[in-house]
């Protein structure tokens, strides 16, 4: 097997997406966005996950050029074959398994948030974050905007990170809109979005707006496939699979932790003064809390 198949045949999903019909669209977005799933499991499996029939999987593969299913799944299992994506299990998870059922519900997305931590910053290539990095120290102002959820990873990259960078800025503010904050950006700023599915409608106009004004987009995503109306620059893909109905984002947020250390480092002495002068700033003014003596 050509262990470069699967890259051809993502890079082949990605480039017929807008004229396939959506039920198909949505089965070419699971496997671009979910290799490792897709490869892993069996047919029936990846329909339900889908939301789809077997059969328009079947029609999947032959729309792809492929003589069926199991030939268009082949490289991605070959894939896993060759690579470890998984995380080793500790002794401990199986511990808890046998604490009876909520036990096993906290193994289970113990053993998930691990393994997605693993696969996220796995895929971030030393180039990527490189060039990441190189455009937000090199922009005249960096926008940070996200809602919902996401807005919790956004508040906390701006908290720390505005320290090393202090260009960035997290929008909106004062309940404005994303886009107000926009008026009058240009090609010389870059704006980071975060957001993963559902896709947030107010952060999408906001890359929308940003790419028209000529802005440079870096985006923290489940997908690099969202919208096809725009494309970012860079797409930081953090995979947010879970064992409950919501997205985990251990995997986004160790793709930030990352990202603010390498800005930290590439900050150089300038940073360090800054971070310094936040710590000296917050201890003057009895910020934390410190534990009276007893007399």
């Amino acid at each position: 097997m050509d262990p470069a198949q699967k890259t051809r045949t993502i890079s082949a999903l990605k480039e017929a997406l807008p004229d396939l019909s959506p039920r198909l669209r949505i089965v070419a977005k699971y496997i671009v966005d979910h290799p490792s799933d897709f490869g892993l499991d069996p047919i029936r499996e990846t329909a339900r996950k889908c939301g789809v029939s077997t059969y328009t999987l079947v029609r999947m593969a032959r729309r792809m050029g492929f003589g069926g299913y199991e030939e268009l799944r082949e490289p991605f299992r070959q894939s896993l074959v060759l690579s470890n994506v998984l995380v080793e299990r500790p002794g401990w998870l199986e511990e808890l398994r046998e604490r009876g059922t909520l036990g096993r519900v906290q193994a289970d997305a113990a053993l998930n948030s691990m393994a997605i931590v693993q696969r996220s910053l796995h895929q971030q290539s030393p180039a990527q974050m490189e060039r990441v990095a190189a455009m937000l120290l090199e922009a005249r102002h960096v926008y940070l905007t996200a809602v919902r959820a996401s807005y919790a990873l956004a508040y906390y990259f701006h908290y720390v990170g505005r320290m090393a960078l202090p260009s960035l800025q997290l929008i909106p503010r004062h309940m404005n809109s994303a886009i107000d904050e926009l008026n009058y950006a240009s090609d010389q700023d870059v704006m980071i979005a975060i957001t993963f599915t559902p896709y947030s409608r107010e952060t999408i106009e906001a890359c929308k707006f940003a790419r028209a004004k000529g802005v440079k987009l870096i985006m923290l995503s489940d997908s690099d496939v969202i919208s096809p109306e725009f494309s970012a620059d860079e797409t930081l893909i953090a995979s947010v699979l879970s064992t409950h109905h919501f997205g985990c984002y251990s995997g986004a947020s160790a793709i930030i932790e990352t990202l603010l250390a390498l800005l930290v480092e590439q900050g150089g002495s300038d940073a360090v003064r800054r971070i310094k002068s936040y710590e000296d700033l917050r201890i003057n003014n009895n910020a934390y809390w410190i534990a009276q003596k007893k007399h």
